[in-house]
């Protein structure tokens, strides 16, 4: 039996190197997998490990990807005190998509979330909900809320 030699080992590494499908980045998926499932959402640019979208419903949206803290990141922020419907609806569906946890939990902790926000409470809120972190801040004029899930879990 003879031995292949260097060069033809090295061609044949490069044609299985060459012949394998390129993988995308885990978060690149996840953020085309939002923009093909939330009707409006669409991606902007990627800057240290966050990709900005944008959508209609929100003043500014980003996924945020894992780091040595979190697994993944939702954020989003509406322009006014009190969120639309449609807002929750996109966080929502967007924290569904990226936590893998049925829409309407996710629908329940963001207005739980958002409606705490008050004279009561104050204007800075975490609260857990499904094992999901959530924080939740009003300024004068836009309210954000981004979820949040810890990489111990």
């Amino acid at each position: 039996m003879t031995r292949p030699s260097g060069i033809a080992l090295l061609a044949l590494l490069a044609t299985i190197t060459l012949a394998s499908p390129a993988r995308a980045d885990r978060c690149d998926e996840l953020a085309r997998q939002l923009k093909s499932q939330i009707d409006g959402l669409d991606i902007g640019r990627s800057a240290a490990n966050v990709i900005y979208l944008t959508h209609p419903a929100a003043k500014q949206v980003r996924l945020g990807c894992a780091n040595r803290r979190v697994s993944n990141e939702f954020y989003a922020s509406a322009d006014s005190r009190k969120p639309s419907p449609a807002f929750l609806d996109l966080v929502a569906s967007g924290a569904a998509i990226v936590f893998t946890i049925p829409k309407p939990d996710t629908l329940k902790g963001a207005s739980r979330c958002l409606g705490r926000l008050g004279i009561l409470r104050g204007d800075d809120i975490q609260l857990r909900y499904r094992r999901l972190d959530m924080r939740c801040t009003r300024s004068k004029t836009s309210a954000s809320i981004a979820i949040s899930r810890g990489k111990d879990e």
